[in-house]
């Protein structure tokens, strides 16, 4: 059987003994090569997740394995071979770009660094805004320098959290057409957390609803249209939030 690229095995956090959880049982096998959603509302576990996924956060209990290494005793290969972005986690403002990203490949130990940020660079737009200090750039550059960082080290599995946040729609769509074809181009695997269901249905070949830390339905973006007979996963995500029925079989 293929080693997969996320393995959860009744993983739970809580941030205190008497604390509801935040995450509660969550169990799933995210294969190779494949890009997956994360949803659920504020609060569903979302970021938890992916924080106990990075390693940022230890579990309360469960098992992760990610690309065959166990979490718990071999988190550093797992980390050399993943990366992850979000919107949300500024980098260095006084930095400039680049030096920003030499940051990072020196981090990774990436070989020939400065070739790899020069490819980035032309490959996401960035190589007039190298010298720029980071803190000097818009929502999109932030957005496209965010994912040269993660993307410095060729990880085999990439973390996003809401990519796309506060983009405007060319730009959104320009970030995730480039996300289609690095997948295509090199069989990574990606989790998505995000509040985009167009977004989702677009990039996801499979989905995980979240409700309260707990895995509450799964599927493709089509066959969760066709369980709750709706005609766009919005309308999905409002029936679970809701805790409205799927039409019946």
């Amino acid at each position: 059987m293929e080693i997969p690229a996320i393995l959860a095995e009744a993983l739970s956090k809580r941030y205190a003994p008497d604390a509801p959880a935040a995450v509660d049982s969550l169990s799933f096998r995210m294969p190779r090569g494949a890009t997956w959603g994360l949803l659920g509302g504020n609060g569903a576990g979302k970021t938890t997740t992916i924080a106990m996924l990075l390693g940022l956060l230890v579990p309360s209990g469960g098992r992760i394995t990610v690309l065959g290494h166990d979490m718990a005793r071999d988190r550093f290969a797992a980390l050399a071979r993943m990366n992850f972005s979000s919107p949300y986690i500024a980098l260095p403002s006084r930095l400039s770009v680049a030096e920003n990203l030499r940051v990072y490949a020196h981090l990774y130990d990436v070989p020939e660094a400065e070739r790899r940020i020069g490819e980035l660079a032309a490959q996401l737009q960035l190589t007039d805004l190298l010298d720029r200090p980071a803190g000097q750039l818009s929502a999109g550059q932030k957005t496209r320098v965010a994912l040269a960082k993660s993307l410095v080290n060729r990880p085999e599995l990439l973390l996003l959290d809401e990519p796309t946040a506060s983009l405007d729609p060319d730009t959104g769509d320009w970030v995730r057409s480039w996300l289609e074809r690095y997948r295509a181009e090199t069989g990574c695997s990606i989790l998505l957390a995000s509040h985009n269901m167009a977004e989702v249905e677009r990039l996801c070949g499979h989905v995980l609803m979240l409700k309260q830390g707990r895995v509450v339905d799964s599927g493709s973006p089509a066959e969760l249209l066709g369980k709750y007979g709706r005609e766009d996963l919005e309308q999905v995500f409002l029936d679970i939030a809701r805790g409205r029925q799927r039409v019946p079989a």
